[in-house]
């Protein structure tokens, strides 16, 4: 009994002798795992600054050139081959820097006077009732608003200077500050009073004014249309035509004035007033501010002149009007749908 008693003490001695040198049995912390520091990104490219900081490119739209006044010049009785033909060398410098067409067409009956009344009041005879072609004052003016009528009641200075009395008949007087005519009888040739006449109403200063040069349709009368005369007449026209320009220039008006030259009709042998093409087709050119040059592909008819002219002018264009602004010469979208003539 004192033997295992013995053997006792001596195995538990043994076995706190072996937890002493093993340690303890306490369960071990978990390993404690640093972090690293938060990282600084540093970008490889740098933003552009946004729109605030950097503000965007103005565009500013170029202004259109001015148009403050128009000049209407009409040789009676042109035809458009006369031109090359008589060397009218002004007018195909204006042909060259503007918009135009050697296919217009006038009215029947192609008569100065009517031809005139619808080239300025912008409708057919039949609205304008103007088919006589004498100055018969018992039959009073042409019916309608005229481009005339309605620069003046814009109060725009107005004027007419023409080679025969019948012309006052297209508007009434009230209606031009200016009225001036050079023949009584239709007959009287003359080479320089139309062209002073104008020259000082060009230095009076105007809005709207048209200048009539009669003596080719007179020459045509008497030697015929396309004769040797009447070249030389149309000649000595595009030179006294020459003289109102440089007038323009002289004054400081030319580069804000629209300048269109036409004619009231054509002609065969030493007569006019039928349909036939050489009666009834003219020459229509324009030239001047916001004008883009070039051959015209739009049918123009005489009346389209006074709704050009009431475009530009900024006037309204009344709704019995048979007339339309000719836009393709300012670059704009052709109506391939209208309808002209009368």
């Amino acid at each position: 009994m004192k033997r295992m008693m013995i053997k006792r003490i001596w195995i538990l001695t043994l076995f706190a002798t072996l937890l002493s040198s093993c340690g303890s049995f306490a369960p071990v912390p978990p390993p404690v795992i640093a972090l690293p520091a938060t990282a600084t990104l540093i970008p490889s490219i740098t933003p552009s600054p946004s729109a605030s900081e950097t503000p965007a490119p103005t565009i500013t739209p170029t202004p259109l050139p001015a148009i403050d006044r128009v000049l209407i010049v009409s040789f009676d009785g042109l035809r458009p081959d006369a031109i090359a033909a008589a060397n009218m060398a002004n007018v195909m410098s204006l042909m060259q820097s503007g918009a135009y067409t050697l296919g217009a067409q006038t009215i029947m009956p192609s008569l100065t006077l009517p031809a005139h009344a619808s080239m300025l009041v912008g409708t057919c005879p039949a609205k304008h009732i103007v088919r006589w072609n004498e100055y018969v004052p018992q039959n009073g003016f042409a019916l309608g608003t005229d481009i005339f009528d309605l620069a003046q009641a814009s109060g725009m200075q107005t004027a007419m200077v023409v080679g025969k009395e019948k012309l006052r008949q297209i508007t009434e007087p009230t209606s031009t500050d200016y009225f001036e005519f050079v023949d009584k009888t239709d007959k009287i040739k003359d080479t320089s009073t139309v062209e002073r006449l104008a020259i000082n109403q060009i230095q009076q200063g105007f809005n709207l004014l048209f200048v009539h040069f009669p003596e080719g349709d007179l020459a045509g009368h008497e030697y015929g249309w396309m004769s040797r005369e009447q070249l030389s007449t149309y000649g000595r026209d595009d030179t006294l035509f020459g003289l109102l320009l440089q007038a323009l220039k002289n004054n400081g008006l030319y580069e804000s004035t629209l300048i269109i030259v036409t004619s009231d009709h054509g002609g065969h042998d030493s007569t006019h007033g039928t349909d036939s093409p050489e009666d009834m087709t003219i020459p229509w050119i324009i030239s001047g501010p916001r004008i883009v040059p070039g051959e015209l592909s739009t049918q123009v008819y005489t009346m389209d002149t006074a709704a050009t002219i009431a475009f530009v002018l900024g006037l309204p264009l009344p709704p019995e009007w048979d007339g339309a602004p000719v836009f393709e010469a300012f670059g704009m979208p052709v109506d391939e749908f209208r309808e002209g003539g009368c």
